[in-house]
């Protein structure tokens, strides 16, 4: 109730409340919609980014995927249509290989450059992953000893990746066969062994990227005319920081023979697994000899062991491809071998760095470390009555396998 006295106006307290209560309920009817809708638009705008994040490419309205590439101006992205007609539709008249990846198919576009197509296989989940590795690595890599990669093409299901052509196709095409490793004669294959390991020290530490390869073999080397060699095929590789010099992992990819025992047996990779994986790549160069295949000398069972045992004992030239062994380069080819066994020691600590490798293998004049057992020597064979029994010693509880693994 109000009430009139002294020509003045008074209000009552509970009138004064219900005025306070409306005002609240307006101000609360304003601002917590504003509230709502703001955090909404947040969430959506996070969500939004995130998934931008995960997906590290743009779809564009024709289904084609547009990789995100930092300082590729050479790097392109081919036309499907464009890249079937210089394969002839992927003939199998042009299929020229088949990894682990997919198929791999000679073309040739209109001006005549002729390329290698990489085709990612559908079923290969994994090769997606090793697809975009590959993009995104050996776009930014640039090395005479590197194999180049001139762009990609992703089209719905359809995932290519293009390479220069290389004519003599791959190291293991040559070493491995009776005859044509005869067309490798001593310079050549000691230029060979030189141009990878060029290649291994800029992915370790001259390339804008600190690279390890871990899956280096003979396979994976690729020749041009002049036989030159090129390291292809990273999709496995790995990406370190400046600072980080070994990485742990799960998940175990390669293949077995070429592992170094650290990496095949606990995960841990570095910069000294491609080394070993270099020093069994060079016995295999020197003596035409497969990793894998076992070579019986005394009671050892495989090449590092056979290697070893012909170097203890003074005998190293057995090693060593008959067709070499006619040439004046007996000094060399002592020095690589005597290089090769210090790359495949047991423990990662006694095996050179690849700037050490070069410096070796480019001086006539420095003294060589003599080099310690290799990893894998206590492979062994046992003589049994009627059989031969392959065992492992518990120093290193390692078996070869010739596991042809990506």
């Amino acid at each position: 109730m109000s009430s009139v006295r002294d020509g003045s106006v008074k209000t009552s307290p509970s009138s004064i409340n219900d005025a306070r209560a409306q005002e609240q309920i307006l101000v609360i009817a304003l601002v917590v919609p504003v509230i709502v809708s703001f955090s909404c638009l947040v969430c959506f705008l996070g969500l939004r980014r995130n998934r931008k994040g995960k997906a590290k490419m743009n779809s564009q309205e024709d289904g084609t995927l547009v990789w995100e590439l930092e300082g590729s101006s050479e790097f392109k992205n081919y036309d499907f249509s464009q890249v079937s007609e210089a394969t002839c539709n992927f003939s199998e008249e042009n299929k020229v290989g088949q990894g682990g990846f997919g198929p791999v198919f000679k073309g040739r576009f209109p001006d005549g450059m002729e390329i290698a197509v990489k085709r990612l296989a559908s079923h290969s989940g994994q090769g997606f992953t090793e697809f975009k590795t590959e993009i995104q690595l050996v776009a930014k890599l640039k090395h005479t000893n590197l194999v180049r990669l001139l762009g990609c093409c992703s089209k719905g299901e359809e995932k290519l990746l293009i390479y220069e052509f290389l004519p003599n196709k791959s190291l293991d095409f040559f070493i491995f066969d009776e005859t044509r490793r005869g067309l490798l004669d001593w310079s050549k294959r000691l230029a060979i062994i030189e141009g990878i390991a060029q290649g291994l020290l800029y992915l370790h530490k001259h390339s804008r990227l600190r690279v390890i390869r871990r899956d280096l073999k003979a396979s994976n080397i690729l020749l041009d005319n002049e036989m030159n060699p090129k390291i292809s095929d990273f999709g496995l590789a790995k990406i370190f920081g400046a600072n980080d010099t070994a990485a742990n992992t799960n998940r175990i990819v390669g293949t077995y023979g070429y592992m170094a025992p650290e990496y095949a047996s606990d995960g841990l990779f570095s910069v000294k697994s491609d080394v070993f994986s270099f020093g069994v790549l060079t016995l295999e160069i020197i003596s035409g000899k497969k990793k894998s295949r076992f070579h019986r000398y005394g009671d050892f069972i495989n090449l590092l062991g056979y290697a070893w045992q012909l170097w203890n004992d003074g005998l190293w030239l057995k090693l060593v491809d008959t067709s070499l062994v006619t040439e004046c380069h007996t000094l060399e080819i002592m020095r690589c071998i005597n290089i090769a066994l210090l790359c495949v020691q047991e423990n990662a600590a006694d095996r050179p760095t690849m700037s050490h490798v070069i410096a070796m293998l480019s001086s006539e004049s420095m003294i060589l470390p003599e080099p310690k057992h290799p990893a894998y020597f206590h492979v062994r064979v046992v003589e049994e009555e009627g059989s031969t029994v392959v065992q492992k010693s518990s120093v290193n509880d390692v078996t070869f396998s010739d596991l042809c693994g990506r």
